[in-house]
């Protein structure tokens, strides 16, 4: 969740003032331009690549190598709240580079993508070695060498100084930073190797996160008829699904290898328990009388150096694996500080509350309603 005062927090649910804002540099984003919108949509988007995306319409604005245009223009995206005897309060809404650029009648119409995109596009030359050395040393340079002057964050819960053996990256640069595999199918993902996440925030940050899960603290609750609005809707799926993992890692150089290190379910009151022990003790379930059904996934990377890395790793997967069985969709107030990622409590139904991770949360510039697309884990009710 970014900050907001209580104040505009207070102001969401009121018939409060909604104002935008945007700003375009072509200097790599020392130097901002003001610019009027007429209309746009921000799609914060946790299962995309980019995970902010948005289109607006820009009016009165420059195109070409002096204005905007699709190789060097940056654009930021304010959503503003303003409650009664109150100044806007400005919530940041991305910052992108223009995809497309097309002149409208009234202004430009922009389809805008999250600073990843950047990063995707500015692939290695050349296969390169990288490392050996701490994941905080190395995601600076790999970053910035794309997106000169972009900070990178750790948020808590992720080890930077995490050690990285040496491996060598193909010519996709954002899957050597996230979760992708080389040209020979060996995962060599940091972010995936430190049983963590990595994009850039609606700040225009490139943020290195732990993956969420249904024990991290709840930023927003929900209550019917208050913030939501109509009925939502259910739904589950086995698509993914996976509740027993066995991670391992070998870099192939001669040094021992780790693992396999397994993770599981192992809430007794979770539709998807795998029982006590699957790997010692497979038989147990049987004997205990409990409705069990494994489903086994492996996950293995040369950057994995221990087995206390492994077992992080294997709690990240499975804290994603299980999410995705149950998922909710509703619409509610538009609230623009609420990020992919972030825990809330929805009012299912009268008196009954679930835990859900946002998906996603794309909404109108200027709206006041957003609607949501979550994913938990479903839990026994007997």
């Amino acid at each position: 969740m970014q900050r907001m005062s209580a104040q505009a927090v207070a102001a969401l649910h009121t018939a409060a003032r909604r104002p935008v804002r945007a700003a375009w540099s072509n200097d790599g984003g020392r130097t901002w331009t003001d610019a009027r919108i007429g209309s746009g949509r921000v799609t914060p988007d946790r299962t995309a690549e980019c995970r902010y995306t948005a289109s607006v319409e820009l009016l009165d604005v420059p195109t070409g190598s002096g204005g905007i245009n699709t190789e060097a223009t940056r654009i930021k995206l304010w959503q503003g709240i303003a409650g009664p005897r109150m100044d806007p309060e400005w919530v940041p809404a991305g910052e992108y580079v223009v995809d497309r650029a097309r002149r409208a009648w009234l202004g430009l119409q922009c389809d805008l993508l999250g600073l990843e995109d950047a990063i995707r596009s500015a692939s290695f030359p050349v296969p390169r070695t990288i490392g050996p050395d701490t994941a905080e040393a190395l995601l600076p340079v790999l970053v910035g060498e794309a997106l000169p002057g972009v900070p990178v964050s750790w948020r808590p819960g992720v080890d930077a100084g995490t050690s990285v053996p040496q491996f060598v990256g193909d010519e996709d640069r954002w899957a050597v930073l996230s979760s992708g595999t080389d040209a020979s199918g060996t995962r060599t993902g940091i972010a995936a190797a430190l049983g963590a996440e990595c994009y850039v925030d609606a700040r225009g940050v490139f943020t290195m996160a732990p993956v969420p899960t249904l024990a991290d603290r709840v930023v927003w609750r929900i209550p019917r008829g208050v913030a939501v609005v109509g009925e939502p809707t259910e739904e589950q799926s086995a698509e993914g699904l996976v509740n027993l993992w066995a991670v391992s890692g070998d870099g192939g150089d001669g040094s021992p290898a780790v693992g396999p290190v397994f993770v599981w379910d192992d809430d007794p009151n979770s539709l998807t328990y795998a029982g006590p022990d699957p790997v010692e003790d497979p038989l147990a379930p049987q004997r205990l009388g409990l409705p069990v059904r494994l489903r086994v996934e492996r996950y293995s990377s040369p950057l994995i150096t221990s087995e206390g890395q492994a077992h992080e790793v294997g709690r990240a997967r499975l804290a994603d694996s299980l999410g995705v069985q149950s998922s909710l969709t509703f619409t509610s107030v538009c609230h623009p500080g609420l990020e992919p990622g972030d825990l809330v409590e929805v009012e299912v139904r009268p008196g009954e509350w679930q835990r859900h991770i946002i998906d996603s949360c794309p909404y109108e510039l200027g709206g006041v309603s957003m609607t949501c697309k979550t994913r938990t884990t479903a839990r026994r009710t007997t």
